[in-house]
């Protein structure tokens, strides 16, 4: 049955909603759809409040940012808020997951570290397997389509890899992964509707939980992935959210789709 994930995004410590495409590492700099005044600890006592498992929380600056340690200290404290109900994301790796995972985390998201050159380096990702176990690990698998094609981006969706997201590529990674989060670039924060040839090259898959964001502007979007997903494909709606500055009600969802 298909569930609703929400999110927490962090940016220069802040949580936000942004235009996923327009992201830069360099200058920390990204096209802001919504800054909220709230901490992330207040989204993580309202997900745990609703029982909404399995929201994701995103890290957006890099190593080595000015903001990365105020970033990161937000994450922890919404770990700390709802731990064992929260996935955390951006810039994990075989050695730092062990310490999000001790500090309240369900999973952690994993797309950089386990693409190099742009292809799977698998043997970071065996590391990577070792390190936390297959039934902690969420494989982000955002993507972008070129030439008919949808390629993983890597590097807060920066940089696009030479694998294509198929449901060859879904089968092959599935033994590595307890989910998949995939995130349709560029439709992401947007609120232009969702990426349905994304979607629908989702829907031929049935393996491990898959979550789809991006685009999302209103219910019928939902229920078009419902529908093109065959009700297996979660869902996570950021900017179009009352709370992050959209009209579509954050209750009514987690009425009609949460837990």
């Amino acid at each position: 049955m298909m569930e609703f994930r929400p999110c927490i995004d962090i940016h220069n410590g802040k949580v936000k909603q942004i235009e996923g495409a327009t992201l830069k590492d360099e200058g920390d700099s990204a096209r802001e759809n919504f800054t909220s005044d709230r901490k992330a600890a207040y989204f993580a006592s309202l997900y745990k409040k609703d029982s909404l498992k399995g929201a994701h929380v995103i890290m957006l600056n890099p190593e080595g940012s000015r903001y990365r340690k105020q970033t990161e200290d937000e994450a922890i404290s919404a770990l700390s808020h709802f731990p064992g109900g929260l996935e955390v994301g951006g810039g994990i790796n075989d050695v730092n997951a062990p310490f999000f995972l001790d500090r309240g985390a369900s999973h952690v998201i994993v797309t950089s570290f386990v693409f190099r050159d742009g292809k799977i380096d698998y043997e970071r990702l065996r590391k990577l397997e070792k390190s936390v176990g297959k039934k902690h690990i969420v494989l982000d698998l955002s993507c972008r389509k070129v030439d008919g094609h949808y390629l993983v981006a890597t590097d807060r969706w920066q940089k696009l890899t030479k694998e294509k997201v198929n449901t060859s590529l879904l089968n092959k990674l599935e033994k590595y992964a307890d989910e998949y989060l995939v995130h349709g670039v560029s439709a992401e924060g947007k609120r232009g509707g969702i990426d349905e040839g994304l979607v629908k090259v989702l829907s031929e898959y049935d393996g491990i939980s898959v979550t789809y964001a991006g685009g999302i502007r209103d219910f019928s979007d939902i229920e078009m992935i419902e529908k093109l997903g065959k009700g297996r494909i979660n869902f996570t709606v950021g900017s179009a959210l009352d709370f992050f500055g959209g009209s579509l009600s954050y209750e009514e969802i987690v009425k009609k789709y949460g837990r």
